[in-house]
């Protein structure tokens, strides 16, 4: 080949790499779709009693919305999927992941917003025949909605550059309804944009959302729902929400002056506003991340399952968990690497001392925890705080069991220093 095509071709390339924009390696697409009942369904805020019988909600306040959040950098894809559930167990997270196509299933990453006012998705039972209030073609036909949604947001993907910070967000957002001040103020946020342009906006908060409750016969996405409006009223492109270590009680603030809680549609508006102008005032001031490194990988981690309660769920729900032949059960961890920033997920609802201790033992500049996040095995406390006191009864009670808390630290931990560090790592 002579030397002048060889400088024909040169320049060829100068001008293409010239024309790419500036963040090209890092892609990202966004979808959304409404899985609100229709008819409305009974809702969920807990394990039923045995026998139970609930009406279906009788008003709808705001809509479910799932929202798929696909992040691409250059050979790493991943998934950030929210749903507005109590929880979405693995049985339905892998029916989802086997509909999507293009994504690794070890890099779909399902949370719940843990709402208590949609229907129930763990199928309950409420006796030994498997009865359950659940109803399963909804159950069927939410998942194929959500593996949909991902796939869209899949094909949606775009050149992006990124945003990542952390704060504390303001008071009257959450507290502990146990111990008031026992509870992580910290907001963390990363914001996507694309041609200048907001396209998405992700929340990580700990926090239930729960001002509207089981028991009002309202189906409603509560604070979420807001937030999200919120975000992208303001600008910030799609907002999507995935919960933290919320458990054993970080509730939302919504004690009114005389100290009883108000359980209203506009209290909701009032927190989920409040906590999205927080999480954009954080971000806000974020430097621009052109080209942020991405990282995933993927852990099995087992459980033993010592509580009655949970043994009757997974014997008798037709969601068919199964057990491993010395009764535990396993689930996925996931651990992301992205720009300064590092992720874990946690099967469940950890207690925040739990949430504290992995946060400060983590690489990244601003770290984040995926609450009920690729399963959803109820509270994760440790064994010093299991059936200690009175007020931990009902926690205890609905945990897996008094060993699931040591293990997940311990092996969130060795998952932690075995993976890369981000940049900026500490």
């Amino acid at each position: 080949m002579s030397k002048r095509i060889l400088l024909g071709l040169f320049a060829v390339l100068v001008s293409v790499a010239a024309a790419l924009p500036a963040g090209a390696k890092l892609n990202v697409g966004v979808a959304s779709v409404n899985v609100t009942p229709d008819p409305l369904l009974p809702v969920s805020g807990g394990v039923p009693s045995p026998g139970e019988k609930v009406e279906p909600a009788k008003v709808k306040q705001g809509e479910l919305e799932a929202r798929a959040l696909v992040i691409e950098h250059n050979d790493t894809k991943i998934a950030i999927v929210s749903v507005p559930y109590l929880g979405f167990p693995a049985t339905l997270a892998n029916k989802v992941r086997a509909q999507v196509k293009g994504i690794a299933p070890e890099n779909i990453m399902i949370g719940a917003t843990h709402v208590h006012s949609a229907p129930d998705m763990y199928a309950f039972p409420i006796n030994e025949n498997g009865d359950t209030m659940a109803d399963l073609k909804y159950i069927e036909k939410a998942c194929n909605a959500i593996a949909k949604c991902i796939n869209k947001a899949n094909g949606n993907l775009a050149p992006a550059t990124a945003k990542i910070a952390q704060d504390k967000a303001a008071e009257k957002i959450a507290y502990n309804y146990y111990a008031p001040e026992l509870y992580d103020r910290r907001c963390n946020v990363v914001q996507f944009t694309s041609k200048k342009k907001p396209i998405a906006t992700l929340v990580n908060y700990a926090i239930h959302p729960e001002v509207i409750g089981p028991d009002q016969g309202i189906c409603s996405p509560d604070l979420i729902g807001p937030l999200c409006d919120r975000i992208a009223e303001k600008g910030g492109g799609m907002g999507i929400f995935m919960n933290s270590a919320e458990g054993g009680m970080v509730t939302a603030d919504c004690r009114g002056a005389d100290g009883k809680d108000v359980q209203t549609w506009d209290e909701c508006v009032r927190i989920g506003n409040l906590l999205a102008d927080e999480a954009l005032r954080i971000v806000n001031v974020a430097p621009i991340q052109d080209d942020p490194a991405l990282y995933c990988a993927a852990k099995t981690v087992s459980f033993p399952v010592e509580s009655e309660a949970m043994k009757f769920i997974v014997a008798y729900s037709p969601m068919k968990a199964s057990l491993n032949a010395d009764g535990s059960i396993s689930t996925t961890l996931n651990l992301v690497n992205f720009g300064t920033a590092q992720m874990l997920t946690i099967p469940g609802e950890a207690l925040p001392n739990i949430g504290f201790y992995l946060k400060r033992n983590m690489h990244g500049e601003q770290n984040f925890l995926f609450g009920l996040t690729n399963d959803a095995f109820g509270y994760i406390l440790t064994k010093e705080d299991f059936e200690s006191f009175d007020r931990y009864n009902y926690v205890s009670r609905t945990s897996l069991g008094e060993k699931t808390g040591p293990i997940l630290v311990d092996e969130g931990l060795k998952f932690i220093e075995e993976s890369p560090r981000p940049a900026g790592a500490k």
